[in-house]
């Protein structure tokens, strides 16, 4: 008889995230979970020891890739960084729904779920203080309209993660559509 096939430690939080985004935090089940992997539901076990420290898990991941696709973007010209920094956010627009689930953890039942959502929460702030820093230059700049207060341009700013792109255009394309809605409303005329 032979051995039935492990699944990789990445295979299971893309499965993880899957099934996040599928069912939610409260529809997650390690058993639903397993039923999307080729092999051993206690294989999930030898990565992680419950249902915090694989969703806190996978969280960490995709705010690790968001933070170092953003962390990359040269920042000389605040327009054209925010512009790049959408593209991130657009790409990776259900890294926000699993945020989402972050308070939903409790971190007393595993030190490595508290630890990795340590890290998200750090990466946030992080990403935060880049936009922050951009959107400052650029009204500085005179590339934005200072009767506007920044943080009702930085709501609008992330509201367009959330428009549904119903042209189905490519990410990039819609992207850039958005982007210059988006600064049709706030731009200096």
């Amino acid at each position: 008889m032979g051995r039935k096939q492990a699944f990789t430690r990445s295979e299971l939080l893309d499965q993880t995230k899957r099934v996040l985004l599928e069912y939610g935090y409260e529809g997650f089940q390690l058993k639903l979970l397993s039923k999307s992997l080729v092999g051993a539901r206690s294989t999930i076990y030898q990565y992680y020891a419950n249902k915090e420290e694989i969703v806190a898990a996978c969280m960490k991941r995709s705010m690790e890739n968001v933070l170092q696709k953003a962390s990359a973007i040269d920042e000389t010209e605040c327009m054209d960084a925010l512009q790049h920094l959408l593209d991130v956010y657009l790409e990776e627009a259900d890294f926000h729904q699993l945020l989402g689930y972050a308070h939903k953890i409790n971190k007393a039942n595993s030190a490595a779920a508290a630890h990795d959502l340590e890290f998200v929460e750090q990466a946030h702030v992080t990403l935060k203080s880049q936009l922050e820093r951009l959107f400052a230059r650029a009204q500085e700049e005179g590339h934005l309209n200072t009767s506007i207060p920044l943080p009702a341009i930085i709501g609008v700013f992330f509201n367009l993660i959330e428009t549904p792109n119903m042209m189905n255009i490519p990410t990039p394309q819609w992207s850039k559509l958005l982007y210059q809605m988006w600064l049709g409303g706030v731009g200096r005329r």
